[in-house]
Formats: C-alpha cells, structure tokens, sequence
C-alpha cells in the first residue's frame, strides 16, 4: 500500500467481471471525472472465461473518501457489471493465529507484527496446546488455550467462535494449526482464513512427510499458503515456493528447508492479503503486483 500518512488514505479497488473494449478507459475516466488520481493500476484477462480483473489504487482528492469508495463500488455493479471489493489504506484489520506445537511460522508472524511490517493488528491467538503462551503474551497479545480431541472437537469449535467473537478479526491465520476446521465453523467464523503447509501432499501425507520424501529421493521441497475451505487442503492458492535439494540433504536439512520456505510463503501470503491484492475467482486467486 501507499506510505502516504493515514490521513489522506489511498483507496484501493479489485474488481472482476465480463471483459469487453474500452472497460479499462471507463474506470479510468470514473476516477478522473470524480476528482480522484490514479497512483496504481494492474489488470489480466482470462482469455479462456474472457473474464476481466484489475486492482486500482487512487488518491480521493477532495472527495471524502469513503463515501467515494461507496459510489465506486455501486458504479461497479449498476454501469461496469462487475464484482468490487473495496478498501482503504487507513484501515488496519484485526488478525487472530491459530497455532499447535510447531512454531517457526508463529514466531516469524510474532516478528513481523511487532516490527510494523504488516499494516494490522494482531489481536489474539488460538492453540490447542499451551507451550507457546509465554511468546505469545510477551507481546501483549491473547493467548488462549482451547484443548482438542476427537471427543471434544465440536465443543472446541464452539468454544474458539466465542472467543472470536469477542475479538471479531477480519482474518485468521493458521500458523501450523494441526487441526482440521470444519465446514460448520469455517461459515461461522465470519472472516478469511489463510493455511501454510509443506507442498508434498497429496504424494506424502500424514506423520513424518520429510521423511517420506527423503526415502522416496524427491529433488523438489516446496510450501503452500491457500485460503482455506471446506475441501481439505484444497482451497484458493495464495503463494507457493520451492527448494531444490540433492541427495546430499539429511531429513533433518530437509526439515529445516521446509520450515524456512513455510515461513517466506506464509508472510507473503499474509501480506498480499491485507493490502488488498488478492482477488479469489473460483478456486483460483489472482495476486496482483
């Protein structure tokens, strides 16, 4: 997003819909007629579906700016017959993180958000476990321990919507959250939720998948960062990345790949959503410069 001062905030603008000629030139001249500039634009066309995405971020000029985001986004639908998303630089959305007992990402995130990197607020954290409570609350941040079994999963579910309803994030974060949420909270929960995880599944699944790989001589090692839906690991994807690797790694250089990618992946993810460049169509995204 811009660096301009929160007072004068940029807005920002992802729009979706049927391509056709001159669609870039009409919100071009909407913004300029309206009194707004123009700071960023990037636009793709899927030439299979002819379907047009652009992400535009402008100055409001004198215009109150989110009155003008209003009349953008009704604009959108009513006259361009697309889909808008629309948001200002100013705001700073509320993240919760989900975490168990592996805590490389969690520590990475914890970094970020106390050196000022993403521009929101990490408001609480979630773990079936509670080792990591201590990091956690060293930076004034919730820790709250809700334990999970087979037997009790429902119970837990219903006991982490009441906490996030207490804090009402605009995203969730599962920051190596080895558990699976289900469809009933995933509609209640009432925000994005974004995933990491090793890129070796569907080929090494369950315990131990860097052992399996390493027994199995991949030359590849990756990490996935996905929206996550009802559909196991098989949302929306963010951002991926990959190591190459030889013979010559131990399992344990392997781990410690993985952990380090898992990380990158993750923070990246993380940030190209709050500052509103990723559009999801389908069960696809489109992550904008």
């Amino acid at each position: 997003m811009s660096d301009k001062d929160v007072s004068t905030p940029t807005l920002v603008g992802l729009l979706s819909g049927p391509d056709r000629p001159g669609i870039v030139a009409e919100i071009s001249s909407w913004i300029f007629q309206n009194g707004g500039n123009i700071l960023h634009a990037d636009q793709h066309h899927d030439h299979l579906e002819n379907v047009f995405f652009q992400r535009v971020e402008w100055d409001s000029g004198e215009n109150e700016p989110s009155q003008m985001l209003a009349d953008f986004a009704e604009t959108a639908g009513r006259e361009w017959q697309m889909q808008s998303q629309v948001a200002l630089s100013s705001e700073r959305p509320k993240v919760a993180v989900f975490v168990s007992r592996q805590d490389h990402c969690f520590h990475d995130l914890l970094h970020r958000f106390r050196a000022g990197e993403y521009r929101a607020d990490l408001v609480c954290t979630i773990s079936n476990h509670p080792e990591l409570r201590e990091f956690a609350e060293r930076d004034g941040v919730a820790y709250h321990h809700v334990p999970v079994t087979s037997a009790t999963k429902s119970k837990a579910e219903a006991e982490k919507l009441d906490i996030l309803k207490e804090y009402k994030p605009d995203l969730i974060i599962l920051a190596r959250y080895m558990q699976v949420l289900t469809g009933g909270f995933l509609a209640r929960c009432g925000c994005p939720v974004i995933n990491i995880h090793h890129s070796s599944l569907p080929a090494f699944a369950g315990a131990k998948p860097y052992h399996q790989a390493y027994q199995r001589g991949v030359k590849i090692i990756g990490a996935t960062a996905h929206y996550v839906t009802e559909d196991l690991d098989a949302g929306p994807i963010i951002h991926q990345d990959v190591a190459r690797i030889s013979h010559r790694r131990s399992v344990q250089e392997m781990i410690r790949n993985g952990r380090d990618l898992e990380k990158l992946v993750l923070a990246s993810a993380v940030r190209w959503h709050l500052e509103n460049r990723v559009l999801v169509y389908g069960n696809k995204t489109i992550v904008f410069d």
